[in-house]
């Protein structure tokens, strides 16, 4: 039996705002736009100035995040509005995961203002895990300026769950042995992977907290859920296998994804999106000669949550129409049939040989897939990604 894995989940609290809040006092503002009536407002043209964050004070006036900033001016007219400052948020996001990497180097850049940090095999150097993360918040506020949760459990998912218990600035463990009584008492609709629309068939089913969930019948999950409800009850049990994705060596990712100019629910629009995608990164993939074994699929949706779902490949691939294929399917089984404001595609497990378990039979197949590949490739690097569409994409415009 292999260690028991221990995982910290580190989200900034109100990251754009608070980010913003330490440009502005560094650079001389007189006030901390955390402690009065504020938002981060999104570019009016394109996201009809929407509430991209508010401060404590402006949401218990009843700002919401995503409301038009007209909206929120009713509630609010003393509201100050700041504009987003996109290469701060990431330098400030570097900064985070420069300082985070002196305690592990298996870290995961979930987001923007989240991190995992694979922290098992280091009780030796920190036999007290929960005093580690009190440090680390500390160390953050003092260094940074800003706040940060922390969430700490045996895997990404418990981990990422604690996190969000209680905010702002703290500390907050879901190990497996507190599942039942921490988790399972929860709403429903609080479970990473559920949402708006699931939570509302759950309901209707009688399945009201993630305990019910945790103990409902799979049968009649999968009648409503098909796959994915095997997955959710997995996940109200606490169950999460996925690994912490560093960045660095051979497990470097490559990816894309990209914010929409309006909220998506339409799965077959969501699709073409993913195809574009998929054609992307996979010429990325044959140009660095590389393939890829792992793929995931990310998402965020119109409430800023970010959720995603990945598969292990039985054989390598760089082929576009086969990371289409297993997008698809991880879309179908982790789409929450909620509105999505930005979707991508990652691909990790990078490898530059290719060790294909097939049979000989096969062999003759795939080289043929690799030239006409190829081809393909040459052809859009001269003429353009338009010059040649895919007939399944044609096919779903009929």
């Amino acid at each position: 039996m292999g260690k028991e894995r221990l995982i910290f989940h580190v989200d900034v609290n109100n990251a754009f705002l608070s980010w913003t809040a330490v440009d502005l006092l560094k650079n001389g503002y007189k006030q901390d736009i955390r402690k009065i009536p504020s938002i981060i407002g999104g570019d009016e043209k394109l996201r009809k100035g929407i509430v991209l964050a508010k401060s404590p004070v402006a949401k218990k006036m009843g700002v919401v995040t995503a409301e038009t900033i007209y909206s929120a001016r009713k509630k609010c007219r003393s509201l100050q509005v700041f504009p987003p400052k996109y290469q701060l948020y990431k330098a400030q996001s570097n900064l985070l995961h420069q300082y985070l990497s002196q305690y592990t180097n298996k870290i995961e850049r979930y987001s923007i203002d989240e991190c995992f940090l694979d922290m098992t095999g280091t009780s030796l150097l920190y036999p007290d895990p929960i005093k580690l993360a009190y440090q680390m918040k500390k160390e953050i506020k003092k260094k940074f300026g800003f706040t940060v949760n922390i969430g700490i459990g045996n895997n990404k998912l418990c981990a990422k769950m604690a996190s969000d218990f209680e905010k702002p600035d703290r500390v907050h463990t879901l190990f497996q042995s507190e599942i039942e009584s921490k988790l399972w008492p929860l709403p429903v609709s609080d479970l990473l992977m559920v949402g708006k629309q699931s939570a509302k068939v759950l309901k209707q089913l009688n399945i009201h907290t993630i305990g019910d969930l945790a103990r409902a019948d799979l049968k009649l999950l999968k009648r409503y859920f098909k796959s994915q409800g095997e997955f959710m009850r997995r996940s109200a049990n606490g169950i999460d296998d996925s690994e912490v994705e560093s960045e660095r060596g051979k497990h470097k990712c490559i990816s894309v994804s990209r914010t929409l100019p309006y909220d998506h629910s339409d799965p077959v629009k969501l699709k073409k999106i993913l195809f574009t995608q998929a054609e992307e990164v996979g010429r990325q993939l044959r140009k660095q000669k590389q393939y890829t074994k792992t793929i995931a699929v990310t998402f965020k949706n119109s409430q800023f949550e970010s959720y995603s779902h990945q598969m292990k490949l039985y054989n390598q691939t760089n082929v576009t129409d086969e990371i289409y294929k297993t997008a698809v399917t991880l879309f179908d089984r982790a789409w929450r049939q909620d509105d999505i404001r930005n979707i991508g595609i990652r691909l990790s497990d990078l490898v530059s040989g290719k060790e294909k378990q097939i049979s000989l039979f096969e062999t003759e197949k795939d080289e043929k897939s690799d030239k006409i590949q190829e081809v393909l490739d040459q052809i859009k690097d001269k003429y353009g990604n338009n010059s040649i569409i895919s007939a399944s994409l044609l096919d779903k415009e009929k």
